[in-house]
C-alpha cells in the first residue's frame, strides 16, 4: 500500500469540512480538477473509498471520516510547530470565510480586518452578512459570528465583546399616537414586531429589574426573523422592536428611534466569533483567532 502524501490528507480533510471541491480548491489553492485526481489517486493507492460522490454533494465514507478524526490533533500540532518556525508572516495563505450579522461583520471590519490583512497579504477574507443563523459547517464556512447565546453547543466560542443591552424602541411618531409604555405590561396593548428564530419558535421579551425578571409573549401583526429588519420595521412606525442594542444605537442616535423602558433593559453576552471544535482549524483561521484575542478579548 502506497503511503498517501500529508498534503493529499491535508487536502481530504479541506474536503471534508467544506463538504465541497469547489470550496476546497478555493481554500486551497489549486484547481477542481487536481484535488479530484489527488483524491481518486489516494483511493486507488488506500485501496479505500473515502468519500461518496454525487453530481450535487460530496460527504465521507466511515473509512474517511475515521481517518480524518485521527489526523486533525497532527494537523493542529503541525500548523503549531511549523507556525513558531515561520515568524515570516507573509508565507500564510488560504481563504477565510466568515459567515455573521452585520453588527459583527462590522466589528471585524472595524477592529480587526485592517491590521490583518496588513499582516498577512496572502490571505483572503470572504464575510458574508445574513440575518439567520446558518449551518457553518454545511455551508462551507471556517467560521461566524453571532450573539453568544445563539452560538450552537457543539461550537467553539472566542468573545468578541463585553456583555450588551436589549432595548425596547420605537420610533416617535407611533409613541405619539398610541398608549404610554410605563412597565413591561404595557407592551400588551401595542404592535410589536416580533422575532422568529430560524427553529420557528417564537423569541420571548425579557425584562429585568431589582431582581424581579419578566418573560412576555408580545401581541403584534408582524413577525422578522432580521433585527437589522426589526429596527427598520420600528423606524417606519410600524410598532415597538426589542433588539440588540448595537442594531438601534444609530437610529436612536438621530433621534428616528427612542428607547423604552431603560431600567428594564436587560444584559446579555454579546458577540462571539464561533468555529467547529471536530475538526482542523486551518492556519489562516487560526491567525484570524489569535489576533482577535489580541485586539479584543484581551482590552
Amino acid at each position: 500500500m502506497k503511503r498517501p502524501s500529508w498534503h493529499d490528507l491535508q487536502a481530504l480533510a479541506e474536503i471534508i469540512a467544506r463538504r465541497s471541491f469547489r470550496e476546497a480548491a478555493d481554500s486551497l489553492g489549486v484547481t477542481r480538477s487536481s484535488l479530484s485526481h489527488a483524491i481518486s489517486s489516494m483511493e486507488r493507492d488506500l485501496g479505500v473509498r473515502l468519500l461518496n460522490r454525487t453530481t450535487r454533494s460530496v460527504s465521507p465514507t466511515p473509512e474517511g471520516e475515521r481517518l480524518v478524526a485521527r489526523l486533525l490533533p497532527l494537523m493542529g500540532a503541525l500548523d503549531e510547530a511549523l507556525a513558531d518556525l515561520a515568524p515570516c508572516a507573509g508565507r500564510l495563505r488560504g481563504i477565510v470565510r466568515i459567515n455573521g450579522n452585520e453588527p459583527g461583520i462590522r466589528l471585524l471590519l472595524s477592529k480587526v480586518v485592517p491590521d490583518f490583512l496588513k499582516l498577512y497579504p496572502q490571505v483572503e477574507l470572504d464575510l458574508v452578512t445574513d440575518g439567520t443563523l446558518v449551518d457553518i459547517v454545511e455551508q462551507g464556512f471556517d467560521a461566524g459570528v453571532r450573539l453568544h447565546d445563539a452560538v450552537p453547543k457543539d461550537m467553539i466560542a472566542v468573545p468578541l465583546q463585553p456583555a450588551i443591552r436589549f432595548l425596547t424602541v420605537a420610533a416617535p411618531g407611533y409613541l405619539c399616537a398610541h398608549p404610554r409604555v410605563v412597565e413591561p405590561h404595557s407592551l400588551n396593548e401595542h404592535q410589536c414586531i416580533r422575532q422568529r428564530f430560524p427553529s420557528g419558535k417564537r423569541f420571548r421579551w425579557e425584562f429585568t429589574r431589582d431582581g424581579k425578571h419578566i418573560a412576555l409573549d408580545v401581541p403584534g401583526q408582524i413577525t422578522l426573523d432580521n433585527s437589522g429588519l426589526m429596527v427598520e420595521a420600528a423606524v417606519a412606525g410600524l410598532g415597538i422592536a426589542y433588539v440588540p442594542e448595537p442594531y438601534a444605537a444609530t437610529a436612536i442616535a438621530d433621534g428616528r428611534l427612542v428607547a423604552l423602558l431603560p431600567d428594564w433593559c436587560p444584559t446579555e453576552p454579546g458577540l462571539a466569533l464561533y468555529y467547529s471544535g471536530h475538526r482542523h482549524v486551518p492556519a489562516p483561521l487560526r491567525a484570524f483567532i489569535d489576533l482577535i484575542k489580541d485586539r479584543l478579548t484581551d482590552s
